[in-house]
């Protein structure tokens, strides 16, 4: 009859349960050496300290610093279909899923078998007469297939395979903090290219009134042809310059559709004005330079320099033994039918020590390069953070020079534009000539097209000191 197999004894598994929580509750030596930050010195902001009410950057969410609904929604839009931050998501989940595999070699691996075992060996092998068959079933839970990590191998692997993992975490911020700014940016483009063709049009307008005035004067003998001809001109110069403009629109609005990801979607609300944006607060430019290291390029590169730390203590186990265990409990038959019956109890546990004893210098080669890795971690990471000081640096003076250059330009352009008023009505009264009118009009053009020049370069380098700071937090789990 049929009996379930039991132990009758729990010495055996007693055992393993003894060794089992041993080697979970031994920790592992580490050969990796301690890491401490790297000391890079930055001196101060290049800008005058701001009031004490102003906020600070690293307190905002990029809504608050786009308040602009139709840009709001373009943001949105780029963070769920652009190829770049997808491309990004998918490293990060790769990082993530290797830091799971390296991290589960270091516990042991549990796995039941059952397997048959047939053979047949000839007469006259082995000094057997008659030859013999064997046919075995077993049964086996394979308790044991550990690597004991004594000298911190495995643990520093998986050391590095995390902050590998993190690193990659904040790689994926640093692309979707730039895409929040590229968007703004190429957003703000479009709004410029906008107005500055509406401009161009309005010029155009302007100039051919001006001339069908002067063909009028020409047929009442009060102009010449050449009057009539320079009005032309005028004419075609102001052409020229409206379908440069409208062209270089639609070339931004491309990219921007590119950084969407796609086609603008078409139940966008609608968006303010260039100069109706608001996109130049004065944040506090009195924050320490230590908030750079909390920009995501900055920590991706100390976590790749932690990595590296991590990776030498695992080049240096290489010249030490390697401890295996494996061990299993089952039962064995030589039929299917019994290999659960009392008296087929089997098991088996194996040990082993592994020592290299000449490798031609490949351990020794294997430190040397983790070593010189880590020098090049290091590297990175001070040439980062002194890159991120500069880039916030020359933002900060950018963005306090053009408030003063927009201040200025305006300044002109309304001078521009008093100008072009006073020499209309001194042309209609015959006192101004032709040439006087289309030079204050050219001029009054071109002021005009600077001012919205300027101010979106101030509102862009605004989203770019927005990404230079760190941003805000909102992706931070």
């Amino acid at each position: 009859m049929f009996k379930p197999w039991r132990p009758k004894s729990t010495t055996l598994w007693q055992r393993s349960a003894i060794t089992l929580a041993t080697l979970t509750l031994c920790s592992a030596c580490s050969l990796a050496p301690t890491y401490q930050r790297p000391e890079v010195t930055l001196p101060a902001w290049p800008s005058a300290p701001t009031a004490n009410n102003a906020p600070s950057v690293t307190q905002l969410r990029w809504e608050s610093v786009y308040t602009d609904a139709r840009l709001q929604g373009l943001i949105r839009v780029a963070l769920e279909r652009n190829h770049d931050l997808r491309l990004a998501v998918a490293r990060q989940e790769q990082a993530r899923a290797l830091w799971g595999i390296q991290r589960a070699d270091q516990v042991p691996t549990p796995t039941a078998s059952l397997t048959r075992t047939g053979s047949f060996t000839p007469v006259g092998v082995a000094n057997n007469a008659n030859g013999f068959n064997i046919n075995r079933f077993d049964a086996n839970l394979n308790l044991l297939s550990f690597e004991l990590d004594f000298w911190g191998r495995l643990a520093n692997l998986s050391e590095a395979a995390k902050a590998s993992f993190e690193a990659s975490d904040e790689d994926r911020r640093v692309v979707r903090m730039g895409l929040i700014s590229e968007v703004a940016n190429a957003y703000l483009l479009v709004l410029e290219l906008q107005e500055r063709e509406q401009l161009a049009q309005q010029t155009l307008a302007s100039r051919e009134q001006f001339w069908q005035l002067v063909q009028r004067k020409r047929d009442a003998g009060a102009a010449s042809d050449v009057e009539v001809s320079v009005a032309q001109g005028a004419i075609a110069t102001a052409q020229a310059d409206t379908v440069a403009l409208t062209r270089q629109r639609q070339q931004a609005h491309n990219a921007l559709a590119l950084l969407v990801g796609g086609a603008l979607p078409a139940d966008l609300p609608a968006g303010r004005s260039l100069t109706d944006q608001n996109l130049a607060p004065q944040w506090a430019a009195d924050l320490p330079s230590e908030v750079l290291l909390r920009r995501p390029d900055v920590r991706a590169a100390e976590s790749r320099l932690r990595a590296a730390n991590a990776n030498i203590g695992a080049a240096r186990a290489a010249f030490l033994p390697r401890i295996q265990l494996t061990g299993a409990v089952g039962t064995a038959s030589t039929n299917l039918g019994s290999l659960f019956q009392d008296g087929t109890r089997s098991w088996s546990f194996v040990p082993s020590i592994q020592q290299p004893l000449f490798d031609a210098g490949r351990a020794s080669g294997g430190v040397d390069l983790a070593q010189a890795r880590k020098v090049e971690a290091v590297a990175s990471y001070e040439k980062t953070l002194q890159q991120a000081f500069r880039e916030v640096a020359d933002l900060l003076v950018a963005r306090d020079t053009l408030q003063q250059q927009l201040a200025a330009q305006q300044a002109y352009a309304n001078s521009q534009m008093e100008r072009l008023r006073l020499t209309e009505a001194r042309y209609q009264a015959g006192t101004a000539s032709q040439l006087d009118w289309l030079d204050a009009q050219r001029d009054h053009f071109n002021a005009q097209q600077s001012v919205r020049q300027v101010l979106r370069q101030l509102y862009g380098t605004t989203a770019q000191l927005y990404k230079a700071l760190g941003g805000g937090d909102e992706d931070r789990g």
